[in-house]
């Protein structure tokens, strides 16, 4: 898989781009750990947004074979309680969109909690998108690439040895 090493300054780029596409006014912004973290943090502070909320989202390993994981259910180890959802409208946060089996089930748990949620990622790769024809409603830039974030580069033991992805 072809790898796509971001700076700093391309996710201050990916940030300028997101905000003109905001519609409307956010209640909260509902980041998914961990990969929503920093990207929300820099979008809820351009934006001016203060009711920040966090969901962890954990799909179970154990299943043997990659289709069988596909199917798998969704494990929420942390999530807002509805009261901090209900009626009000919630920009939910990540930074990659690939398969959208993460970002699609926070957005489905803040919809059964009676909150309107609405999308946006950094990257939306749509030929990995498992839930077709929906896309993120907000998203900085299309990629069939994998995504290394500069907060992520010491991280990847692949990127730190200097070596290629294989795969």
């Amino acid at each position: 898989m072809r790898r796509e090493v971001l700076s700093w300054n391309d996710i201050d780029l990916l940030i300028d781009h997101l905000l003109p596409q905001m519609e409307g006014v956010f209640d909260s912004m509902l980041m998914i750990t961990r990969g929503g973290i920093v990207p929300g943090g820099m979008l809820a502070e351009a934006m001016n947004l203060t009711s920040i909320l966090t969901a962890a989202v954990q799909f179970p390993a154990e299943l043997q074979s990659p289709a069988s994981k596909l199917l798998s259910w969704p494990q929420f180890l942390q999530f807002p309680d509805d009261n901090l959802i209900r009626g009000r409208r919630i920009l939910v946060m990540d930074d990659v969109w690939a398969s959208g089996r993460t970002i699609t089930s926070v957005k489905n748990r803040v919809s059964v909690g009676g909150g309107v949620p609405l999308t946006c990622v950094l990257h939306f790769n749509p030929t990995r998108n498992l839930f077709k024809p929906s896309t993120p409603d907000y998203y900085g830039a299309t990629t069939d690439a994998y995504i290394i974030y500069p907060w992520e580069m010491h991280r990847d033991k692949d990127f730190t040895a200097g070596r290629t992805a294989s795969g």
